[in-house]
C-alpha cells in the first residue's frame, strides 16, 4: 500500500457553492429569510404588514451580508468571533501549585486531621556556654593553617566539620 503525504493548505480548503462564495457565506445570507419569516409570523399584527417589521428584517439582513464579507480570505464572522475570544481571557495568569482545583479534597483532609492529632514535639536545642578559655583554643586551633579545617554539609543538611590533629 502506497502512502504519501498530504500537505495542510489542501485540507483546509473551504468548499465553494457558486462563485467564491462558500458554506458559511451562504448560510449567513439565508438566514435573514429564515429568521425575517419567523418575526413576521410572530410579532404583532400576526400574519400582515408593519413597518416596524421591516425595518427589523432590514437591519438582520445588513448584519448578515456585513457578517458574510471576505477580509483576508477569511469571513468577518470569523473575525469577530476570535477578536471576542481574545478580549474574554483572562488578562493576568497567576500560577499557584497549592491550588486545590480537580484534586481530590478527602485524601487532604485526612492527612491534615492525622498530623493534627500527633504531638508537637520540641526540637532538643543544646544552648550551652563554653568557657571563655576554650572558645579561645578553638578559634587558635582554626586559624591554624596547618589544623586544616574544613566545613561540609551533606545533601540532606547536616554539617560535617574536619579538623587535622596538630
Amino acid at each position: 500500500m502506497k502512502t504519501t503525504i498530504v500537505p495542510a493548505q489542501v485540507t483546509t480548503v473551504e468548499d465553494k457553492i457558486t462563485g467564491n462564495l462558500g458554506v458559511s457565506q451562504m448560510l449567513l445570507l439565508a438566514t435573514p429569510v429564515f429568521i425575517g419569516s419567523l418575526l413576521f409570523v410572530l410579532l404583532p399584527p400576526f400574519f400582515s404588514y408593519a413597518s416596524y417589521k421591516v425595518g427589523l428584517i432590514a437591519i438582520l439582513v445588513f448584519l448578515c451580508i456585513t457578517l458574510s464579507v471576505r477580509i483576508k480570505g477569511t469571513i468577518v464572522l470569523n473575525w469577530v468571533r476570535i477578536m471576542a475570544q481574545y478580549n474574554i481571557r483572562p488578562k493576568y495568569y497567576v500560577f499557584n501549585k497549592n491550588s486545590m482545583h480537580l484534586r481530590q479534597d478527602d485524601l487532604v483532609y485526612e492527612t491534615v486531621e492525622e498530623t493534627a492529632q500527633q504531638p508537637q514535639k520540641a526540637n532538643p536545642s543544646i544552648k550551652k556556654t563554653l568557657p571563655i578559655s576554650d572558645v579561645v583554643s578553638v578559634e587558635q586551633l582554626i586559624a591554624n593553617p596547618s589544623a586544616n579545617f574544613k566545613l561540609k554539609v551533606s545533601k540532606k543538611g547536616r554539617l560535617s566539620v574536619y579538623i587535622t590533629e596538630i
